[in-house]
């Protein structure tokens, strides 16, 4: 049967989409790598730590796919070091690791997903296509959207010039949106990332926390950063 058309953008003419994928177990590897190759990417697998860096060092991949337990170095060294070295090729964990420290961690040291094992390969297709339309630059220890600024190092925040007393959780979220300004993140996802479990129609904490937050990020300020996309979810960015 022959393979559909991938969307428009995601490959470029005559030079195919290559990921690396970092990954020491040979089932993973054998399913990741066939389920890319169908839709349309080139897939080169290391199964070490060592070799990830090494590979992932010399360059020329578009994003690169990462687990955490590794032999020889583990995934937080590899990415650490490439970070250190400057490379800047996006970085999605994929690994069994599902405690909220490991995806902050994970986060913080330059990643640009995480994913947690067991995974349904369509989200981890979408997750690569989103990263890839993002571009190869990786987020800045500091996110400034107009007079808002938020220090994903120190986890500080502030407004105006003036620091904004915020919760842990509220911290992670709007930790959350800064990451990935200017793109609508669904309370499906936002409950993943921020709470590590999967969204309950039936709960309305996702807006909860908006409002908590935005009482303190939006409300004494003109300009509002914070917004909701009916429908969709939310989505932190600079309005006229």
């Amino acid at each position: 049967m022959k393979n559909p058309d991938p969307p428009p953008g995601l490959l470029r003419p005559g030079s195919p989409t290559r990921l690396l994928l970092v990954e020491d177990d040979p089932k993973t590897v054998a399913f990741v790598r066939k389920g890319l190759a169908e839709n349309g990417y080139t897939v080169d697998a290391a199964a070490t730590g060592d070799d990830g860096l090494a590979r992932a060092a010399a360059g020329g991949y578009d994003l690169i796919v990462l687990d955490v337990m590794l032999p020889a170095k583990d995934g937080w060294t590899v990415l650490r070091e490439l970070r250190a070295a400057g490379v800047s090729t996006p970085v999605l964990f994929l690994t069994a690791r599902d405690g909220i420290p490991d995806r902050v961690m994970g986060l913080e040291l330059g990643a640009d997903d995480y994913l947690v094992k067991p995974f349904a390969f369509a989200e981890l297709l979408a997750r690569i296509r989103t990263i890839l339309r993002r571009g190869p630059a990786r987020s800045a220890d500091v996110v400034r959207v107009a007079d808002l600024e938020v220090d994903l190092v120190r986890q500080k925040v502030t407004r105006g010039g003036a620091a904004l007393d915020l919760t842990p959780k509220e911290f992670s979220l709007v930790a959350l949106l800064a990451r990935r300004v200017g793109e609508v993140l669904s309370r499906d996802l936002i409950t993943e990332h921020v709470w590590d479990v999967k969204y309950d129609p039936g709960t309305n904490v996702v807006d909860v926390h908006v409002r908590r937050l935005r009482s303190k990020v939006d409300d004494p300020f003109e300009a509002k950063l914070i917004h909701t996309v009916r429908g969709v979810g939310y989505v932190l960015e600079a309005r006229r």
